[in-house]
């Protein structure tokens, strides 16, 4: 059964890192000795190893012990037998390409519907999702497909932001580069607020955090969901 957190960002205003997440986390991860973290995403491009230093802090506080997947000769042998995992965020080009190059997508995909609980940030979010065409990301780096988990189905854009009214920036606002990538695709978008994020539990998808989510389909008017909204119906 899948068990699986799709958060919108790993860090809120004037707050830690996962600082808002830790209670979630300790009952997610509740049976897990060890996290698998993915550090791919490299934010800011810091190395593996601080990005995973800095992940281990964090969980440090709910008594886990976290191991990069670099430190693996075999990354996909280190999928199929971590207890948990976790997929950070950064640049999702990046995490796609490495995911690939390692030879980890799709046993990613495979060890977390079968039951391996997941959590994913921004990055780690957006791969949960069909494709990762509604990042919000530069193509720093050119990854063999957009293709990724298909853990549900729907795609996401965390970090969602609202257009500013007080504004003036005239810049293209997230609502009408989800609205680009309807002329194209008929995949339905799910705006994630920071602050909010997808529990999976079997087939049942549910969005919790105290704000709303913005659901994009195309040819129709976006529809806002109100927390604890069972998201079931978005295919």
């Amino acid at each position: 059964m899948k068990n699986i957190l799709i958060a919108s960002t790993s860090t809120l205003a004037n707050e830690n890192y996962l600082e808002y997440l830790l209670p979630e986390l300790q009952l997610h991860f509740q049976n897990c000795n060890t996290i698998l973290f993915v550090p791919y995403a490299r934010p800011g491009g810091i190395s593996h190893q601080e990005y995973t230093a800095m992940v281990s802090l964090a969980f440090a506080k709910i008594n886990k012990k976290v191991i990069g997947i670099h430190q693996f000769e075999d990354a996909a042998l280190a999928v199929k037998n971590a207890e948990g995992i976790f997929t950070g965020g950064g640049n999702t080009f990046v995490l796609v390409s490495q995911l690939y190059k390692n030879n980890v997508m799709e046993i990613l995909s495979e060890v977390v519907k079968n039951g391996t609980p997941y959590l994913g940030t921004s990055a780690g979010s957006n791969i949960c999702g069909l494709t990762m065409q509604t990042t919000n990301d530069m193509p720093i780096v050119y990854p063999p497909s957009f293709k990724t988990l298909g853990l549900i189905p729907f795609n996401l854009n965390p970090h969602y932001l609202d257009p500013d009214t007080s504004s003036k920036h005239m810049g293209e606002t997230r609502e009408t580069r989800i609205k680009e990538y309807h002329a194209f695709n008929t995949v339905p978008v799910l705006g994630l607020r920071e602050g909010s994020w997808l529990d999976v539990k079997g087939e049942s998808i549910t969005l919790k955090g105290n704000l709303t989510a913005r659901l994009f389909r195309q040819n129709q008017i976006p529809e806002e969901l109100e927390t604890g909204t069972d998201l079931n119906f978005i295919k």
